[in-house]
């Protein structure tokens, strides 16, 4: 049996900080003591981490990411093994990937081609949503099979006519059978035969720059198609999960509906919180690395997502995570923005970010770890097992260094990606040592891990639907 005691740090969870030693004994937690106490001083252990000045917290869950996901006639640029490794990195250490169901094929056979990808590379522990490109009889009986198999959500785009869109029949018959098998509907809100439109229109105009991809997918199309996306989830009597919220007239449609008490979610990302239209608009091409969908909007937007992040309307931060080069990727669309590939990286950046937004008196301590930690293994049913620190937890835990200054930049990051969203930008607080299932991952900033330590996770129904 093998112990690792963790003393003296402020071990903080979404509930409870508290100064205390952990006991991690065959990679689970075993026992948690207030520091100085005799129990705690009782504890041995084969390794001691000394933690005094340090926050000990649950490693990171994030919810929305894209390894190797097919988009634009390319790939992103992080594999399952660089993606997951640079996580550990940012201290995530667990992460919830789209297996991706092609049109004419069967759900089935997306999720083996995402297990495959990702079996014995990751470095952290991982599960599947599955995107549903394709609503027929078939693909409703195995949506059924999935959720008792461990694979609880589902998502559908009102976006991206052509490639993944379902159309609000289709969208309809899907919340109707998540209504009845348990599974959650995770929807990306915008009205994608609309923007197609307004695309079509601009580059008419002559207008190519980076920048018209977010003056194209205008916030009233999101806030639509979240309005509608919302009406259709109460017909079939279905919970509904709204990804990258990025509106401020998105958020409003929300809220409206969590005020009628409907089981309604929605996320958000670093990037809408710290970026903005200013960065799409940065000259010589350069915008094009702050493409993604849902786009970056004007900074006033960012208000209404704290505000949400504060009253609950918007529970969880995900990344979106979804890298292409600067270099060889991006700019595929010189000269035409509708072909520029939509993703940014930052699955490194995310527990950070969110710290400097304790620093910055926007979040409690508290809710950094609820919304980037707890409130993401709840909704997609892999809570307490992760998530949290506390008896019989996994012992995912990070030892967070909350003074420690550095400066996010590509130079020194390790996702596979060739630029920063955040280049330059001096942040507060800093990972130390990461520990998955009790096995050290990250070192006082060492790389320790390996791929094929990290395991696939089957996931329960969303735990706010109990």
């Amino acid at each position: 049996m093998s112990r690792t005691v963790i003393r003296g740090g402020l071990v903080i969870t979404a509930s409870d900080e508290l100064h205390a030693d952990v006991l991690i004994e065959d990679g689970r937690i075993a026992a948690l003591a207030a520091s100085g106490t005799p129990v705690a001083a009782a504890w041995t252990a084969d390794r001691t981490i000394d933690a005094t000045g340090r926050y000990v917290i649950p490693g990171g869950v994030d919810a929305h990411t894209h390894m190797e996901m097919p988009f634009g006639g390319t790939l992103a640029s992080d594999t399952f093994e660089t993606g997951t490794r640079a996580a550990a990195w940012g201290g995530t250490t667990t992460i919830v990937d789209f297996a991706v169901q092609g049109v004419g094929r069967s759900l089935r056979e997306g999720l083996d081609t995402w297990n495959a990808k990702a079996d014995g590379r990751c470095a952290i522990d991982y599960g599947f949503h599955m995107i549903v490109s394709d609503v027929n009889q078939e693909t409703l009986k195995e949506m059924d099979l999935l959720v008792e198999e461990g694979v609880t959500s589902f998502k559908q785009f009102m976006a991206y006519p052509g490639v993944f869109y379902s159309d609000d029949g289709q969208i309809l018959r899907a919340m109707q059978r998540s209504a009845d098998n348990g599974g959650l509907i995770m929807m990306h809100a915008e009205n994608g035969i609309a923007i197609d439109v307004l695309v079509e229109q601009a580059l008419a105009r002559g207008e190519t720059a980076p920048r018209f991809h977010g003056e194209v997918r205008k916030a009233l199309l999101e806030a639509e198609a979240t309005h509608r996306a919302v009406r259709l989830a109460q017909v079939a009597g279905a919970p509904l999960y709204v990804v990258h919220v990025s509106a401020a007239e998105a958020v409003a449609e929300l809220a409206r509906a969590r005020d009628e008490g409907l089981p309604v979610f929605g996320e958000t990302c670093p990037q809408y919180l710290f970026l903005s239209t200013d960065n799409l608009a940065e000259p010589d091409f350069e915008g094009a690395k702050y493409v993604c969908s849902t786009p970056l909007r004007p900074r006033e937007h960012q208000a209404a997502l704290w505000k949400a992040l504060h009253t609950n309307d918007l529970q969880v931060v995900s990344t979106d995570h979804c890298p292409f080069c600067f270099t060889g990727q991006k700019d595929l669309g010189r000269g035409d923005f509708s072909k520029i590939p939509n993703g940014l990286p930052g699955v490194e950046n995310r527990m950070d970010l969110l710290h400097q937004a304790v620093v910055d008196g926007h979040l409690s301590r508290r809710r950094w770890i609820e919304i980037a930690c707890a409130t993401p293994a709840r909704m997609f049913g892999l809570y307490p097992k992760k998530g949290t620190i506390a008896p019989g937890t996994d012992a995912d835990v990070v030892i967070y260094d909350p003074h420690a200054e550095q400066v996010l930049s590509a130079a020194t990051h390790h996702m596979n990606v060739d630029y920063s969203a955040y280049e330059g930008r001096r942040v507060t607080g800093r990972v130390e040592t990461v520990l998955s299932r009790g096995e050290f991952v990250v070192t006082d900033r060492e790389f320790t891990g390996r791929a094929g330590h990290g395991v696939y996770t089957p996931r329960s129904t969303c735990q706010y639907l109990d």
